[in-house]
């Protein structure tokens, strides 16, 4: 009976009738909402089994008064905090858990046998020519090969030993240098159970600044991957006087070419092999204490010389305590698809939060990620196809090229495809905005999408950057699943709010976490009060035990960005402003870096202007740009380039990429296209980039002009795009 709705429907469009003409489409546009209406109360009725507000259970919309969290001094600056933490924050998972090492050994007590890390495993590797000439490397790639959790734990302290046994000491500083991978993680829990502090860096740091990290944290032991160490450890290892042993985690021959420091190289698994001949009596076991560092996590630098932020186990078990409480039915049944640095703060928290709780870590990168990943030949499957996960984390700029793709795919497609869609998406947006699923949409129109992340995602992760208001709908919509909008820093340990997951609101991130608190601070430079009406408004100060122990080596910045309350407890002053709506949810609205003066008077937020035009479909990547001393904003535009090249063909104008985007016509049509979007965005008239230029080339963190979590680096790109700031602003 379903299908023949949908299929009468079909035919019906396709004979293009008109619904006020014709009573019976409209017969079957009603059918179609009763048989959702249907399908959507029985399921929730009886098998629900995730924690919502009852209203939401039973398909409404949530009472206006609900409250997420609240001032729990009734001040409007606050402090707020979640409604289920009011009367005191909590910091553990467990009682007697005070310690990464202790939370992990839980998690194998309770489940041994369970599936904990995997890799795929390689089948063939070929060279692929393309049309252009261009050459890529395509992978076909096998299942998963799983490490259960007693296997983890074991190559872990195996590792540990092995290390002892190389001369690290309990306390003193060891680096990680490496690829997201289960090695990654095995490495880093080895540290955690030893007492070693975890340095860790980008792999896509430059040589400067891996070679600063590595001489202000004088470590004598670094762990990386082959490839690394080839490509860019290999060229500052004469400079790194105190670097005594370096890991390779790949099962390589150990012999480095043209090595005349001395350094000693060796495979992980040999040093596992070495752990197995090492005892360790019980008297002289380190045991980390919760107050001691377990990660020194070097920033990607987006506002200069990267900083280490220093991590406790304190710290992170607080963070994994506050995000852990936002997933529903967290539990070993889920599987978590790792591709993020894990030099990330979002990344490594997120892991920790699966292991802790039982979940398994299928690992993958950026070009395995999907079918249609750029290393995947085609026809074989991707990672997310292998290993269909139930949660996953991603960047806002990732969730915008999916959701810019999959509408430039519908836009390709026939208009009875294209009305059917939109009438789906519209559909299910009106009833998510009441509390309501969707089934029958879910099943018939949305199924494609969804199943382009493997079809079983129940929860995305967005943190790094503010998540564009469209592309939360479109991932709450397509993918069918909530979308938990975060905000955290490195140096809140990542931990900040989290959104509900029956929160479908977009553009806020949702309420403070269980394991911390949030103040505002007026900021009158920007005209930012907590008396503001509707809302309270200013910085954003987050306080907690996730908050972390400061900087390493920067007294300075210590104690700028850092404070302890009379209380005893530590704040971090991040310098983003937000507001707090009256459901205790708060919303980033500027930042205090990004705001610019014009010469006549004007504020412009620079991320904000960014954050609306992201949305235009022409536009890749932007970065907005101005100097106080004019009277305009201008952009560096990296186009897209299916847009480019039809707007191009629309006006007759013919070229490579390169050569379109040189050519003046082309980039004032762009402009246009941009102005456009900026109306519809609603930004003010000074907001709207006077003059662009068009780069030819992405930005990517090879290049070094955004990091690894795709933050533009503004410092950067001012540098790069000089001669072309001076042209725009009349060569002044």
């Amino acid at each position: 009976m379903v299908i023949t709705a949908f299929e009468l429907l079909q035919r019906l469009i396709e004979m293009k009738l008109d619904q006020d003409q014709n009573p019976v489409l409209l017969y079957i546009v009603h059918l179609m909402v009763w048989l959702n209406s249907v399908l959507t109360f029985l399921p929730y009725y009886f098998f629900t089994s995730i924690s919502r507000p009852k209203d939401a259970d039973f398909g409404f919309a949530l009472d206006p008064e609900t409250r997420f969290a609240l001032p729990v001094l009734g001040k409007p600056e606050g402090p707020y905090r979640a409604v289920n933490a009011e009367k005191k924050l909590k910091a553990l998972l467990q009682p007697g858990l005070d310690t990464l090492a202790k939370v992990f050994e839980n998690a194998v007590r309770r489940i041994p046998q369970k599936d904990c890390l995997g890799t795929r495993e390689v089948i063939s590797e070929e060279d692929e020519r393309q049309s252009d000439g261009k050459v890529f490397k395509k992978v076909i790639l096998g299942e998963y090969q799983w490490l259960s959790f007693a296997e983890t734990l074991s190559a872990a302290s195996r590792l540990g030993c092995g290390l002892v046994s190389l001369g690290q000491k309990p306390k003193h500083n060891i680096a990680i240098f490496c690829e997201t991978r289960a090695e990654w993680m095995i490495a880093a829990l080895a540290c955690f159970i030893q007492g070693f502090p975890l340095v860790t860096f980008y792999a896509t740091l430059g040589g400067p600044a891996i070679f600063h990290g590595l001489n202000e944290t004088e470590v004598t032991h670094i762990i990386t991957s082959r490839k690394l160490l080839d490509n860019k450890l290999k060229a500052i290892l004469p400079k790194l006087s105190k670097l005594q042993c370096i890991i390779v985690v790949d099962n390589t021959p150990t012999a480095l070419p043209d090595n005349p420091s001395g350094i000693s190289i060796h495979n992980m698994a040999a040093v596992q092999k070495l752990g197995d001949k090492t005892e360790i009596s019980e008297s002289e076991q380190y045991q980390p204490l919760p107050s001691d560092i377990a990660v020194i996590m070097y920033t990607s630098g987006s506002t200069g010389t990267p900083k280490g932020a220093l991590i406790s186990h304190t710290n992170i078990i607080a963070s994994i305590t506050g995000i852990a409480e936002r997933i529903p039915n967290l539990s070993e049944e889920d599987s978590y698809i790792g591709y993020l640095p894990l030099a990330h703060v979002l990344e490594l928290i997120a892991e920790l939060v699966c292991l802790s709780h039982g979940c398994r870590i299928g690992y993958s990168s950026a070009q395995t990620l999907t079918d249609q990943s750029s290393m995947i030949k085609r026809g074989s499957k991707g990672d997310t196809s292998v290993l269909q996960p139930t949660l996953m984390a991603a960047v806002p700029e990732i969730m915008d090229r999916i959701y810019k793709n999959v509408m430039a795919k519908v836009e390709a497609t026939s208009c009875v495809q294209r009305i059917l869609f939109t009438l789906a998406y519209n559909y299910k947006l009106e009833q998510l905005s009441r509390g309501c699923s969707t089934p029958l949409c879910d099943i018939f129109v949305f199924k494609k999408v969804r199943s382009l992340l493997g079809g079983r995602v129940r929860m995305m992760f967005s943190g790094g950057a503010p998540l564009s208001p469209a592309t939360e709908r479109f991932m709450n919509v397509c993918f069918c699943c909530s979308v938990g909008q975060g905000y955290g820093l490195t140096e809140t340990c990542g931990a900040g709010t989290v959104s509900q997951v029956w929160d479908y609101s977009s553009g806020r991130v949702g309420a403070p976490l269980v394991c911390c608190e949030i103040m505002l601070k007026d900021w009158l430079e920007g005209n930012y009060r907590t008396t503001d009406k509707p809302n309270p408004r200013g910085e954003i100060l987050i306080g907690g035990p996730n908050v972390t122990m400061g900087y390493y080596k920067n007294h300075s910045e210590n104690q700028t960005d850092f404070f302890v309350d009379k209380n005893g407890q530590r704040w971090f002053c991040t310098g983003d402003i937000g507001e707090f709506h009256r459901d205790g949810c708060l919303k980033i609205i500027d930042r205090k870096k990004d705001l610019v003066k014009l010469q006549r008077g004007e504020y412009v937020s620079l991320g904000k202007v960014e954050a609306m035009l992201k949305n235009c479909a022409m536009v890749d990547n932007i970065c907005a740009y101005a100097r106080s001393s004019e009277t305009y904003v201008i952009a560096f535009v990296v186009p897209n380039e299916k847009q480019l090249q039809a707007l191009a063909d629309q006006y007759g104008i013919s070229g490579s990429r390169e050569e379109l985007c040189n050519n003046d016509a082309m980039a004032e049509l762009v402009l246009k296209v941009i102005d456009k979007a900026g109306v519809a965005a609603e930004l003010v008239s000074f907001e709207i980039p006077g003059k662009i230029y068009l780069s030819p080339d992405p930005w990517t963190a090879e290049t070094g002009l955004v990091t690894d979590a795709f933050k533009l680096k503004r410092k950067e790109l001012e540098a790069y795009y000089r001669d072309e700031i001076e042209k725009l602003y009349g060569g002044k």
